[in-house]
């Protein structure tokens, strides 16, 4: 297992069939920047998991669109794996997580029940069962204008997870909406919405709309069952998804 820090690192850890897994060591603001440095026949050739979230979850998305390798949404290094664990989780959380990321990553059959840090919210009612495909809410929304993008038959029948982190919620609004627009809402089976971290709500003209307002706002009526305030993401130590 082994961390990743700038493209050129990345493909060698690609190319060795030594390394079994990768995982990043930090989020950040670049992997938009080299999409198109990756080399995606090593991945085709040797695929293995690449473990990571926030900007590291575009790189997932992308690369699942393109060679159908599978993203692994879970924590990272530095702020997971080597603090958030031991700050922010007991022993007994730490055990729970531990357990989980050894079946995801060495069983062949699906994990199970996932482990709730705390309470979840529905926030429509229902049932779903479809791939579980998403990340961060805006860099979604950045890879549609990429030829890294997933098609849109990549949605069809899937379970949407996402989470934002340090956005209003009138942003989101626009993102939800330009999901709506390229049919990606019309084709899903259900939505999964992370813990929100530091999304603020929107205030004006006597008014106030949260999160959960936004969301049920731009699904209007589909039927699409939404389960919420899921612990992935930015809310560290978290779950695997995707």
């Amino acid at each position: 297992m082994c961390l990743i820090s700038s493209p050129a690192e990345l493909n060698r850890l690609l190319r060795d069939p030594e390394v079994r897994a990768i995982v990043a060591h930090t989020g950040g603001q670049a992997t938009i920047g080299y999409l198109d440095l990756i080399d995606l026949d090593a991945i085709r050739a040797d695929p293995k998991p690449i473990l990571g979230y926030s900007d590291i979850s575009l790189l997932h998305m992308a690369l699942y669109a393109q060679t159908g390798l599978v993203g692994f949404h879970a924590d990272i290094a530095t702020h997971g794996f080597g603090s958030d664990w031991y700050t922010l989780g007991d022993q007994a959380r730490r055990s729970e997580l531990v357990d989980l990321y050894t079946r995801v990553l060495t069983k062949a059959e699906a994990p199970g029940v996932l482990p709730a840090r705390g309470a979840w919210e529905t926030w429509r009612p229902g049932r779903a069962e479809g791939p579980l495909f998403g990340g961060l809410l805006n860099r979604l929304v950045l890879l549609q204008a990429t030829p890294f993008a997933p098609a849109p038959e990549r949605f069809e029948g899937a379970v949407l997870f996402w989470e934002e982190v340090e956005r209003p919620v009138s942003r989101i609004w626009n993102d939800l909406h330009t999901l709506r627009l390229s049919g990606v809402l019309d084709r899903i089976a259900g939505m999964v919405v992370g813990i929100p971290t530091e999304v603020t709500p929107h205030e004006g003209g006597g008014d106030r709309a949260g999160l959960r307002d936004v969301v049920l706002d731009v699904l209007a009526r589909r039927d699409i069952p939404v389960l919420a305030q899921v612990d992935f993401g930015h809310t560290s130590p978290n779950l695997r998804a995707g």
